[in-house]
């Protein structure tokens, strides 16, 4: 396993998390997404949505953000926009995840899923860009303890004072664990200050190669 992390974890948040991505648009050949009429289009009903949703006593918040960045990594969800619901409770999951006016909405269930654990408060700031991480599993390792033992690298080297780390409650999710943070830099120095450091390949890449794990992030920006 990777080393015990001396990071101190904040307590995980009560809600259930239902993560939506949504298809406007033909997805891009590379990796940035621009604003085209389709996309701005879905965004405004998404974010009308939202208003909507955010007024039922079982929702607590309702997050929509648009797709600004994602690596070509084979299997990486190339979706337009997202959508990120916390319910009040964790019981409200199964309500909010079948109810009429959320399945009206189109889109693909990303994960369903409960925050294990935390560090730091994901969206103090919703200026800044956000990443979506989401991580496979093949084998049968418990992903949030891989997770935990790779937070001090990412906060004593990248500075990353955030991360909520959200796992699946089924497996209708072909991602077992997402991590949800907010960067401290752009998402192109964000990842070249991970990739030029020996100790990323040594600690970061070889503990996810252990446990038979793939990372495949996406980067966006929230405009609700």
């Amino acid at each position: 396993m990777p080393p015990h992390p001396t990071t101190p974890l904040a307590t995980p948040e009560p809600h259930g998390f239902i993560y939506l991505g949504f298809q406007a648009d033909q997805a891009p050949k590379g990796p940035h997404y621009r604003a085209t009429p389709r996309r701005r289009q879905q965004a405004l009903h998404l974010i009308e949505a939202a208003q909507s949703l955010e007024r039922w006593p079982s929702i607590a918040s309702v997050r929509v953000f648009r797709t600004h960045l994602v690596p070509p990594l084979p299997g990486a969800p190339r979706h337009d926009l997202a959508m990120l619901l916390r319910t009040a409770t964790v019981k409200d999951l199964a309500e909010v995840r079948n109810v009429a006016e959320v399945k009206a909405l189109g889109g693909t269930e990303v994960l369903v899923g409960t925050n294990a654990a935390r560090i730091g408060n994901t969206e103090a700031d919703e200026e800044s860009i956000f990443l979506l991480n989401h991580f496979t599993v093949a084998g049968d390792a418990n992903p949030v303890e891989v997770w935990r033992g790779l937070t001090d690298w990412y906060t004593s080297k990248i500075h990353v004072d955030n991360s909520t780390a959200l796992r699946s409650v089924d497996a209708h999710s072909p991602f077992a664990l997402v991590n949800y943070v907010r960067l401290p830099a752009n998402p192109p120095s964000f990842l070249v200050n991970q990739l030029l450091r020996p100790s990323f390949h040594r600690v970061i890449r070889a503990a996810l190669k252990e446990h038979q794990m793939r990372a495949l992030p996406g980067f966006y920006r929230m405009i609700h």
